[in-house]
């Protein structure tokens, strides 16, 4: 293919994408499936939003890489759609269905331990699946179709463990994708539809009116782990390495934490949202002289500067 026609491909994809997300977005906002009710939950500062983003961006996204297969390679276009079309659905399901009171790796297998099979269990697996098929799809030897598939529910399972805040989610996928289409040199194009699909809806996700939910997360996350099937195998193994740890430290620290004492990170995370609520001003009346009674109105402002929202569901 010429740089000419790898450029108008590269168009095409994304504009399909982004297009595709929008007009999704738009349609479903207007009719809601099931109602309105059933797409909202409650963000970081306890306001309302609307998880229809993630189908949209989803949706978008596997538009994307099913015209990618018109100018490149199918099969791994092919593998790119399905990777994103099983995230999302298992994602959508645990959306949809689950209750948020389990979460992560631990509890979902605790609970599997007590004969309880959770929403997040099925998803876990269900996007397992979704990997070893993206995978074979894509084509290779045993060990690559082994790595490729863990790429893809690695990579969905850690960009979900993002989608905390507004805009984190797509911030660090459009990272990943830059890294992974620049190592691919020119050959990256498969991170089009998913980076596409997901900056078309960033202005609502970072202006808190929508999120992406375990259904878009998941869904760009697969994608962009399809997408990375490309890189030579002692890269890709690096890449799973780095995911498998970033997942298996997720259980122990915040990645929000992490962020918020970090000041680049933390720049870069707000870059675009809202600025964080003020801290309340608490006056406590207190008597002349008293100096136990000033401690005390000291302290409680502290504690009310140092109180974190709690996380949105997810």
């Amino acid at each position: 293919m010429s740089r000419a026609s790898g450029l108008t491909a590269v168009a095409a994809t994304g504009l399909t994408a982004a297009g595709v997300a929008r007009l999704t977005y738009a349609a479903a906002s207007q009719r809601p499936p099931g109602g309105a009710k059933t797409w909202s939950r409650t963000n970081h500062r306890g306001e309302p939003v609307t998880m229809l983003e993630g189908p949209a961006v989803a949706a978008g996204a596997i538009a994307g890489a099913l015209a990618q297969a018109c100018f490149g390679p199918a099969r791994s276009a092919g593998a790119v759609a399905v990777a994103g079309a099983g995230a999302a659905a298992f994602g959508g399901y645990d959306d949809l269905a689950g209750s948020g009171g389990r979460r992560g790796f631990r509890g979902h297998l605790g609970a599997l331990r007590k004969g309880e099979v959770t929403t997040g269990t099925v998803k876990l697996g269900g996007i397992g699946v979704t990997g070893i098929v993206s995978a074979v799809l894509a084509g290779g030897p045993p060990a690559d179709v082994v790595i490729n598939a863990g790429l893809v529910a690695g990579g969905a399972n850690l960009l979900n463990l993002f989608d905390l805040r507004p805009g984190r989610a797509i911030k660090v996928a459009v990272a990943s994708g830059a890294l992974i289409g620049g190592a691919r040199v020119g050959r990256g194009a498969g991170v089009v539809p998913p980076l596409m699909a997901g900056l078309a809806l960033v202005r609502e996700d970072l202006g808190e009116r929508a999120m992406l939910g375990d259904c878009g997360a998941n869904a760009l996350g697969a994608m962009l782990g399809a997408a990375a099937a490309g890189l030579p195998r002692a890269a890709r193994i690096a890449l799973l390495a780095g995911i498998t740890g970033l997942t298996a430290a997720s259980e122990k620290v915040s990645f929000t934490k992490v962020i918020e004492h970090t000041p680049p990170l933390r720049r870069l995370d707000m870059l675009g949202r809202r600025p964080a609520d003020p801290a309340p001003d608490v006056r406590i009346p207190a008597q002349r002289g008293d100096p136990a009674t000033f401690a005390g109105a000291a302290t409680t402002v502290r504690s009310a500067e140092n109180t974190e929202p709690a996380p949105p569901e997810e």
